[in-house]
Protein backbone atom coordinates (compact mmCIF):
# COMPACT_ATOMS: atom_id res chain seq x y z
CA UNK A 1 0.00 0.00 0.00
CA UNK A 2 1.03 3.41 -1.02
CA UNK A 3 1.31 6.47 1.80
CA UNK A 4 1.03 9.69 0.77
CA UNK A 5 2.74 11.68 3.34
CA UNK A 6 1.10 14.66 4.48
CA UNK A 7 3.74 15.50 7.20
CA UNK A 8 6.64 16.59 5.35
CA UNK A 9 7.06 18.38 2.15
CA UNK A 10 6.28 15.54 -0.26
CA UNK A 11 2.85 16.79 0.05
CA UNK A 12 3.75 19.04 -2.70
CA UNK A 13 4.42 16.85 -4.92
CA UNK A 14 1.31 14.77 -3.87
CA UNK A 15 -1.32 15.37 -6.87
CA UNK A 16 1.79 14.67 -9.69
CA UNK A 17 1.75 11.58 -8.49
CA UNK A 18 -2.50 10.70 -8.13
CA UNK A 19 -2.16 12.02 -11.91
CA UNK A 20 0.81 10.08 -12.95
CA UNK A 21 -2.20 6.84 -12.03
CA UNK A 22 -4.49 7.71 -13.82
CA UNK A 23 -5.68 5.94 -16.61
CA UNK A 24 -5.75 7.29 -20.53
CA UNK A 25 -9.29 7.83 -20.14
CA UNK A 26 -9.81 9.91 -17.53
CA UNK A 27 -6.44 11.61 -18.24
CA UNK A 28 -8.60 12.87 -21.29
CA UNK A 29 -11.42 13.96 -19.49
CA UNK A 30 -9.47 16.20 -16.86
CA UNK A 31 -7.71 18.07 -19.96
CA UNK A 32 -11.19 19.60 -20.33
CA UNK A 33 -10.79 21.29 -16.81
CA UNK A 34 -8.76 24.16 -16.22
CA UNK A 35 -5.67 23.82 -14.29
CA UNK A 36 -4.32 25.88 -11.67
CA UNK A 37 -2.29 25.18 -8.31
CA UNK A 38 -2.73 26.27 -5.05
CA UNK A 39 -0.41 27.89 -2.23
CA UNK A 40 0.11 24.84 -0.81
CA UNK A 41 1.65 23.94 -3.96
CA UNK A 42 -1.11 20.98 -4.84
CA UNK A 43 -3.00 21.09 -8.41
CA UNK A 44 -6.55 22.43 -8.84
CA UNK A 45 -8.81 21.39 -11.21
CA UNK A 46 -12.19 23.55 -11.97
CA UNK A 47 -14.64 20.99 -11.70
CA UNK A 48 -18.79 21.86 -11.49
CA UNK A 49 -17.92 25.62 -10.34
CA UNK A 50 -15.51 24.42 -7.52
CA UNK A 51 -11.91 23.99 -7.41
CA UNK A 52 -10.96 20.34 -6.76
CA UNK A 53 -7.94 18.63 -5.25
CA UNK A 54 -6.45 16.11 -8.09
CA UNK A 55 -5.70 14.12 -5.71
CA UNK A 56 -9.52 13.58 -4.92
CA UNK A 57 -11.11 14.30 -8.10
CA UNK A 58 -10.99 10.78 -9.23
CA UNK A 59 -12.95 10.06 -5.54
CA UNK A 60 -15.27 13.18 -5.97
CA UNK A 61 -16.52 11.89 -9.27
CA UNK A 62 -17.11 8.19 -8.15
CA UNK A 63 -18.28 9.24 -5.27
CA UNK A 64 -21.71 11.16 -7.65
CA UNK A 65 -22.10 8.90 -9.80
CA UNK A 66 -22.03 5.51 -7.55
CA UNK A 67 -23.28 6.97 -3.62
CA UNK A 68 -26.96 6.05 -2.21
CA UNK A 69 -27.81 7.78 0.41
CA UNK A 70 -30.33 6.44 3.00
CA UNK A 71 -33.53 8.65 4.02
CA UNK A 72 -31.98 8.17 7.63
CA UNK A 73 -27.97 9.40 6.91
CA UNK A 74 -26.65 12.30 9.06
CA UNK A 75 -23.77 14.15 5.97
CA UNK A 76 -21.38 16.28 7.34
CA UNK A 77 -20.55 18.81 5.07
CA UNK A 78 -17.44 21.63 5.48
CA UNK A 79 -14.96 23.84 3.64
CA UNK A 80 -11.61 22.82 4.81
CA UNK A 81 -10.21 24.42 8.35
CA UNK A 82 -13.84 25.78 8.86
CA UNK A 83 -14.30 23.11 12.36
CA UNK A 84 -14.59 20.19 10.50
CA UNK A 85 -12.79 18.13 13.55
CA UNK A 86 -14.80 19.70 15.79
CA UNK A 87 -18.50 18.98 14.14
CA UNK A 88 -17.22 15.83 13.91
CA UNK A 89 -16.66 15.37 17.64
CA UNK A 90 -20.03 17.23 18.35
CA UNK A 91 -22.58 15.48 15.77
CA UNK A 92 -21.00 11.87 16.66
CA UNK A 93 -21.28 11.98 20.40
CA UNK A 94 -25.30 14.07 20.13
CA UNK A 95 -26.08 11.25 17.51
CA UNK A 96 -24.47 8.01 19.32
CA UNK A 97 -24.96 9.32 22.93
CA UNK A 98 -26.95 6.40 23.72
CA UNK A 99 -25.10 3.77 21.80
CA UNK A 100 -22.35 3.78 24.49
CA UNK A 101 -21.44 4.52 28.27
CA UNK A 102 -21.17 7.71 29.43
CA UNK A 103 -17.82 7.35 30.33
CA UNK A 104 -16.21 5.19 27.12
CA UNK A 105 -17.00 7.91 24.46
CA UNK A 106 -14.85 6.38 22.14
CA UNK A 107 -13.63 9.83 21.15
CA UNK A 108 -11.60 9.41 24.10
CA UNK A 109 -9.60 6.85 22.16
CA UNK A 110 -10.19 7.80 18.74
CA UNK A 111 -9.63 11.14 16.45
CA UNK A 112 -13.22 12.14 14.97
CA UNK A 113 -11.89 11.65 11.59
CA UNK A 114 -11.24 7.67 12.36
CA UNK A 115 -15.25 8.21 13.97
CA UNK A 116 -16.71 10.28 11.08
CA UNK A 117 -15.16 9.22 7.81
CA UNK A 118 -14.64 11.41 4.47
CA UNK A 119 -17.26 9.86 1.40
CA UNK A 120 -14.67 11.00 -0.74
CA UNK A 121 -11.31 11.33 0.90
CA UNK A 122 -11.97 7.96 2.38
CA UNK A 123 -14.38 5.08 1.21
CA UNK A 124 -13.88 6.49 -2.62
CA UNK A 125 -10.53 7.03 -2.42
CA UNK A 126 -9.40 3.70 -3.75
CA UNK A 127 -12.52 1.89 -4.76
CA UNK A 128 -14.61 3.41 -7.62
CA UNK A 129 -17.98 1.48 -5.62
CA UNK A 130 -17.48 0.60 -2.12
CA UNK A 131 -19.63 -1.80 -0.22
CA UNK A 132 -20.92 1.30 2.44
CA UNK A 133 -24.02 -0.86 3.77
CA UNK A 134 -22.44 -1.49 6.98
CA UNK A 135 -19.68 0.49 6.98
CA UNK A 136 -20.08 2.92 10.21
CA UNK A 137 -20.07 1.84 13.75
CA UNK A 138 -23.16 2.76 14.62
CA UNK A 139 -26.87 3.83 13.34
CA UNK A 140 -27.66 5.68 11.58
CA UNK A 141 -24.76 6.38 9.09
CA UNK A 142 -22.72 9.28 9.86
CA UNK A 143 -20.51 10.80 7.17
CA UNK A 144 -18.59 13.59 6.21
CA UNK A 145 -17.97 16.02 2.88
CA UNK A 146 -16.17 19.16 1.43
CA UNK A 147 -18.41 19.46 -1.61
CA UNK A 148 -20.09 22.56 -2.38
CA UNK A 149 -24.00 21.82 -2.28
CA UNK A 150 -24.01 21.88 -6.20
CA UNK A 151 -21.90 19.29 -6.40
CA UNK A 152 -23.10 16.77 -4.21
CA UNK A 153 -24.08 13.26 -5.48
CA UNK A 154 -28.00 13.61 -6.61
CA UNK A 155 -28.78 11.08 -4.08
CA UNK A 156 -27.84 13.22 -0.94
CA UNK A 157 -29.72 16.25 -2.21
CA UNK A 158 -32.93 14.23 -3.67
CA UNK A 159 -33.29 11.66 -0.30
CA UNK A 160 -34.60 12.82 3.45
CA UNK A 161 -31.31 12.15 4.71
CA UNK A 162 -30.25 15.42 6.60
CA UNK A 163 -26.96 17.96 6.50
CA UNK A 164 -25.06 19.50 9.01
CA UNK A 165 -23.49 22.30 7.49
CA UNK A 166 -20.41 24.53 9.42
CA UNK A 167 -18.99 27.58 8.26
CA UNK A 168 -16.60 30.16 9.61
CA UNK A 169 -15.60 33.68 8.77
CA UNK A 170 -13.16 33.99 5.90
CA UNK A 171 -10.76 35.62 8.08
CA UNK A 172 -9.87 33.07 10.42
CA UNK A 173 -10.77 30.50 7.73
CA UNK A 174 -7.70 31.47 5.46
CA UNK A 175 -5.12 31.91 8.61
CA UNK A 176 -6.24 28.51 10.10
CA UNK A 177 -5.75 26.79 6.07
CA UNK A 178 -2.96 29.25 5.26
CA UNK A 179 -1.00 27.88 9.22
CA UNK A 180 -2.48 24.22 8.55
CA UNK A 181 -0.27 24.02 5.17
CA UNK A 182 2.76 25.85 6.21
CA UNK A 183 2.96 23.29 9.78
CA UNK A 184 2.86 20.26 7.44
CA UNK A 185 5.69 21.77 5.03
CA UNK A 186 7.98 21.07 8.24
CA UNK A 187 11.16 22.93 8.99
CA UNK A 188 14.09 23.85 6.84
CA UNK A 189 11.74 24.73 4.18
CA UNK A 190 10.35 27.45 2.19
CA UNK A 191 7.02 28.63 4.36
CA UNK A 192 3.90 29.08 2.63
CA UNK A 193 3.57 32.62 1.75
CA UNK A 194 0.83 34.61 3.57
CA UNK A 195 0.40 37.12 0.76
CA UNK A 196 0.29 34.74 -1.87
CA UNK A 197 -2.18 32.71 0.06
CA UNK A 198 -4.43 36.18 0.75
CA UNK A 199 -4.47 36.74 -3.05
CA UNK A 200 -5.49 33.39 -4.43
CA UNK A 201 -8.16 32.99 -1.47
CA UNK A 202 -9.49 36.29 -2.60
CA UNK A 203 -9.86 35.19 -6.42
CA UNK A 204 -11.18 31.69 -4.74
CA UNK A 205 -8.62 29.86 -5.99
CA UNK A 206 -8.49 27.34 -2.93
CA UNK A 207 -9.51 23.70 -2.04
CA UNK A 208 -12.79 23.39 -2.65
CA UNK A 209 -13.27 26.92 -3.19
CA UNK A 210 -13.98 29.91 -4.16
CA UNK A 211 -15.14 30.20 -0.58
CA UNK A 212 -18.54 32.48 -0.82
CA UNK A 213 -19.86 30.37 -3.48
CA UNK A 214 -19.79 27.26 -1.47
CA UNK A 215 -21.10 29.10 2.07
CA UNK A 216 -23.42 30.47 -0.15
CA UNK A 217 -25.16 27.49 -2.18
CA UNK A 218 -25.41 26.16 1.20
CA UNK A 219 -26.78 28.85 2.72
CA UNK A 220 -29.59 29.65 0.00
CA UNK A 221 -30.36 25.74 0.38
CA UNK A 222 -30.86 25.94 4.43
CA UNK A 223 -33.39 28.52 3.89
CA UNK A 224 -35.30 26.33 1.16
CA UNK A 225 -35.24 23.39 3.02
CA UNK A 226 -34.83 24.21 6.57
CA UNK A 227 -35.71 20.79 7.52
CA UNK A 228 -33.23 19.08 5.67
CA UNK A 229 -30.13 21.41 6.49
CA UNK A 230 -29.24 22.76 9.50
CA UNK A 231 -26.21 25.95 8.79
CA UNK A 232 -24.53 26.21 11.59
CA UNK A 233 -21.56 28.83 12.50
CA UNK A 234 -18.53 28.32 14.01
CA UNK A 235 -18.34 31.63 16.07
CA UNK A 236 -22.26 30.86 17.19
CA UNK A 237 -20.97 27.55 18.92
CA UNK A 238 -18.07 28.93 20.41
CA UNK A 239 -20.21 31.70 21.94
CA UNK A 240 -23.11 29.20 22.96
CA UNK A 241 -22.39 25.88 22.67
CA UNK A 242 -25.05 24.51 25.15
CA UNK A 243 -28.00 25.66 22.99
CA UNK A 244 -26.07 24.78 19.61
CA UNK A 245 -25.81 21.51 20.71
CA UNK A 246 -29.95 21.38 22.20
CA UNK A 247 -30.56 22.53 18.74
CA UNK A 248 -28.34 19.84 17.23
CA UNK A 249 -29.59 17.28 18.50
CA UNK A 250 -33.46 18.72 17.55
CA UNK A 251 -32.60 18.60 14.27
CA UNK A 252 -30.98 15.38 14.08
CA UNK A 253 -34.03 14.12 15.80
CA UNK A 254 -32.63 12.63 19.02
CA UNK A 255 -33.20 15.61 21.23
CA UNK A 256 -32.24 15.93 24.88
CA UNK A 257 -34.87 14.77 27.44
CA UNK A 258 -35.38 17.00 30.53
CA UNK A 259 -33.18 13.87 32.62
CA UNK A 260 -30.80 14.22 30.39
CA UNK A 261 -30.59 17.85 30.98
CA UNK A 262 -30.91 17.73 34.30
CA UNK A 263 -27.69 15.38 34.43
CA UNK A 264 -25.80 17.34 32.49
CA UNK A 265 -25.50 15.14 29.85
CA UNK A 266 -25.43 18.65 27.52
CA UNK A 267 -22.59 20.10 29.36
CA UNK A 268 -20.46 16.78 29.27
CA UNK A 269 -20.94 16.46 25.52
CA UNK A 270 -19.31 20.05 25.21
CA UNK A 271 -16.40 19.36 27.20
CA UNK A 272 -15.61 16.32 25.79
CA UNK A 273 -15.69 17.46 22.45
CA UNK A 274 -13.94 21.01 23.55
CA UNK A 275 -10.69 22.71 21.82
CA UNK A 276 -8.91 21.70 25.23
CA UNK A 277 -9.99 18.51 25.86
CA UNK A 278 -9.58 17.06 22.71
CA UNK A 279 -5.91 18.80 21.66
CA UNK A 280 -4.88 17.21 25.73
CA UNK A 281 -5.77 13.70 24.82
CA UNK A 282 -3.09 11.34 24.28
CA UNK A 283 -4.76 9.99 20.87
CA UNK A 284 -4.90 13.53 19.01
CA UNK A 285 -0.93 14.36 20.77
CA UNK A 286 0.68 11.35 18.95
CA UNK A 287 0.66 9.66 15.71
CA UNK A 288 -1.14 10.37 11.84
CA UNK A 289 -4.49 10.34 10.81
CA UNK A 290 -5.05 7.70 7.99
CA UNK A 291 -7.10 8.97 5.37
CA UNK A 292 -7.85 6.87 2.17
CA UNK A 293 -10.11 3.60 3.82
CA UNK A 294 -7.72 1.01 2.77
CA UNK A 295 -8.90 -2.55 2.06
CA UNK A 296 -7.83 -6.09 1.68
CA UNK A 297 -10.47 -6.64 -0.85
CA UNK A 298 -9.40 -3.60 -3.31
CA UNK A 299 -7.63 -4.29 -6.24
CA UNK A 300 -3.95 -3.50 -7.46
CA UNK A 301 -1.95 -0.75 -5.36
CA UNK A 302 -4.33 1.42 -2.95
CA UNK A 303 -3.03 5.04 -1.38
CA UNK A 304 -3.37 6.80 1.84
CA UNK A 305 -3.05 9.81 3.29
CA UNK A 306 -1.29 10.42 6.52
CA UNK A 307 -1.18 13.85 8.44
CA UNK A 308 0.12 14.30 11.90
CA UNK A 309 -2.98 14.10 14.14
CA UNK A 310 -2.18 17.15 16.41
CA UNK A 311 -2.22 19.38 13.08
CA UNK A 312 -5.89 19.62 13.52
CA UNK A 313 -5.65 21.15 16.42
CA UNK A 314 -4.27 24.66 16.56
CA UNK A 315 -5.98 27.75 18.43
CA UNK A 316 -9.21 27.75 17.65
CA UNK A 317 -10.18 31.42 18.60
CA UNK A 318 -12.37 33.52 16.58
CA UNK A 319 -10.33 37.26 15.61
CA UNK A 320 -7.12 35.57 15.45
CA UNK A 321 -6.94 36.66 11.52
CA UNK A 322 -6.01 40.11 13.68
CA UNK A 323 -2.46 38.84 14.25
CA UNK A 324 -1.51 38.44 10.34
CA UNK A 325 -3.35 40.14 7.88
CA UNK A 326 -2.44 43.60 7.23
CA UNK A 327 -5.06 46.68 7.46
CA UNK A 328 -4.93 46.54 3.29
CA UNK A 329 -5.70 42.81 3.35
CA UNK A 330 -8.57 43.02 5.99
CA UNK A 331 -9.88 46.15 3.83
CA UNK A 332 -9.73 43.98 0.72
CA UNK A 333 -11.80 41.16 2.67
CA UNK A 334 -14.40 43.12 3.88
CA UNK A 335 -15.43 44.59 0.55
CA UNK A 336 -15.70 41.10 -0.79
CA UNK A 337 -18.18 39.90 2.09
CA UNK A 338 -19.95 43.00 1.44
CA UNK A 339 -19.88 42.17 -2.48
CA UNK A 340 -20.39 38.42 -2.21
CA UNK A 341 -23.12 38.21 0.81
CA UNK A 342 -25.44 41.47 -0.52
CA UNK A 343 -28.62 40.83 0.21
CA UNK A 344 -28.31 37.21 1.47
CA UNK A 345 -29.07 37.86 4.99
CA UNK A 346 -25.95 35.92 5.71
CA UNK A 347 -23.35 37.84 8.25
CA UNK A 348 -20.20 36.94 9.35
CA UNK A 349 -18.91 37.63 12.89
CA UNK A 350 -15.01 38.47 13.14
CA UNK A 351 -14.64 38.47 16.36
CA UNK A 352 -15.78 36.71 19.42
CA UNK A 353 -18.64 38.37 21.41
CA UNK A 354 -18.42 42.28 21.96
CA UNK A 355 -16.55 42.59 18.23
CA UNK A 356 -18.95 44.16 15.25
CA UNK A 357 -20.50 42.07 12.73
CA UNK A 358 -19.97 42.61 8.87
CA UNK A 359 -22.76 42.44 7.09
CA UNK A 360 -24.28 42.36 3.80
CA UNK A 361 -27.17 45.19 3.01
Amino acid sequence: MDKIDMCNPSMVSTSHDVEDSWDDEFQQLVQTFPKDKSFTGMNLYFFQGFWCPSIVLKAVISCQKHFQAFDSDIIIATLPKCGTTWLKALTFSTLYRNQFPREKNPLLTYNPHSLVRFIDYDFYFNDTCPDLENCTLYQPRLFSIHLPYASLPTSIKNSNCKIVYLCRNPMDTLISFWSFFSRLRGEGFEPVSLDGAFKMFCQGINEFGPFFDHVSGYWRASQEKSSKILFLQYEDLQEDITSHLKKLAMFLGVPFSEEEEKQGVVEEIAKICSFENMKDLEVNKKGVQTFGYPQETFSGKTKTIEILREAFFRKAKTGDWSNYLTPSMVERLEKLIQEKLENSGLTFKLFSKTSKDITST
